[in-house]
């Protein structure tokens, strides 16, 4: 056996020859070997954006309700852990460590991918940690996801956009059809999307699920500082706005809201336990301000949708000076396209590459950026560190930085957040 939760990760990753392999044959063969037949109920969460905020809510909302939560969601920041939560405390090292050792002598000589070996440990240490329920973020897609192998009580799509077009095709219908895949025969099946193809309620109505569509059978109105929710199922008036900032959230906490809604029978949670969940829910890396003096924000926005709702977000919190962009991303996403998303909203670019195998070079991005806006500037850095070190010595006292493309460009400025802000820094609660 590996030696540590290190040990074990780096076993993992090697254990199939593709970082992602889709299809459920493998991972539910293992899963059967290891017995894992939850009996509490799965809400099961999908969507091109949105995932993480949802299910950050959806957790909140049931810890304040008193449920012992279990929430698995990827990818992580810091540090593997954060993947694995029961009551919002990440697993410690020996718990994945025991996790993945159960796994292994069931695995046979199934090859798994790191995700779906993963997916079967987390499950395996909710159904040793006497929880409620569990909240499962798909990691790529849904209906080929290792997610998928787990019956839901309840599953979300947050978003259809187009991301990931190698594996779940090149329009917004097919995306919608891999989806949609989480949906199941009589359980609720609730769309967060204003707009989403025809694609996902149709398979919706031919598996027979209860499907839910934001602004059919589910809505909200904003007033000011605080929200009405509709539902068939009920109305719940004077929500004050989530945590999490950004117009978008209001799609995020409408589902979360259906979600809680629809399961009532099953997990009782009363209007306060819902305002409270609501007013403190945390989520690192969404719009996230972890400095004031220079004012910091970190998002992991890192295709055109996401960035579209960074920009928005960044218009509406204008300020006096100038807004810089740390940003770096991965090559196989839409650069250009999330950089005609900022367009005007930036005024200075520092473009990094990523030190990854799959990461973009500055002078791509470079090229990106300028293919969309010609007249601004744009420098160019070895790493995300030396451009945000350099960003944080350029920047004025109205300036901003903004820290995104990626969740591997936030997790680096995100170490040394202590070192270079100082006494600016805020940290993550």
């Amino acid at each position: 056996m590996p030696a540590g939760l290190s040990g074990w990760l780096a076993y993992l990753e090697q254990l199939h020859p593709k970082s992602i392999a889709l299809g459920l044959d493998r991972v539910n063969m293992v899963k059967e070997r290891l017995g894992l037949r939850p009996d509490f109920p799965v809400i099961t969460v999908a969507g091109t954006n949105g995932k993480g905020s949802t299910c950050a809510m959806l957790e909140r909302i049931y810890l304040e309700a008193g449920y012992r939560v279990a929430c698995y969601t990827s990818p992580h920041l810091l540090r593997y852990n954060e993947r694995v939560r029961v009551n919002g405390i990440p697993a410690s090292d020996d718990e994945l460590c025991d996790a993945f050792a159960a796994v292994e002598p069931l695995r046979q000589q199934t090859p798994l991918t790191y995700f779906e070996y993963g997916t079967l440990a987390a499950m395996w240490h909710f159904m040793l940690s006497d929880v409620d329920l569990v909240i499962l973020e798909v990691g790529l897609g849904g209906r080929l996801d290792a997610v998928n192998i787990f019956e839901p009580t309840c599953a979300i799509v947050t978003s259809i956009d187009l991301d990931h077009m190698d594996y779940l095709g090149s329009t917004r219908a097919s995306i919608a059809r891999e989806k949609a895949g989480v949906y199941r025969s009589g359980v609720p099946a609730i769309c967060g999307d204003p707009n989403p193809p025809d694609s996902l309620s149709d398979y919706a109505r031919d598996v027979g699920a209860d499907y839910r569509q934001l602004g059919q059978q589910f809505n909200f109105n904003q007033q000011g500082e605080y929200w009405d929710f509709t539902s068939c199922l009920m109305k719940l008036e004077g929500l004050p706005l989530p945590a999490l900032q950004g117009e978008f959230q209001m799609f995020n906490a409408s589902c979360a809201l259906e979600t809680v809604l629809c399961l009532q029978s099953q997990l009782p949670v009363t209007k306060a336990a819902i305002v409270a969940g609501l007013r403190h829910v945390l989520l690192a890396g969404r719009f996230q301000l972890v400095g004031t003096n220079p004012r910091v924000i970190l998002d992991v926005a890192h295709n055109p949708h996401a960035a579209q709702a960074l920009a928005e977000n960044l218009r509406s919190t204008p300020v006096g000076g100038r807004t810089i962009a740390v940003f770096a991303m991965l090559a196989d996403k839409d650069m250009a396209g999330v950089a005609k998303a900022l367009v005007g909203v930036i005024d200075d670019w520092y473009v990094a590459g990523i030190q990854q195998l799959r990461g973009a070079d500055a002078e791509t991005l470079r090229a990106c950026i300028q293919s969309a806006t010609p007249e601004v500037k744009v420098q160019c850095f070895e790493d995300v560190i030396s451009a945000f070190r350099q960003a944080c010595l350029a920047v004025g006292e109205n300036d901003r930085i903004v820290v995104f493309g990626s969740f591997y460009t936030v997790a680096d400025v995100m170490r040394v957040l202590p070192e270079t802000l100082g006494d600016a820094w805020q940290p993550i609660r």
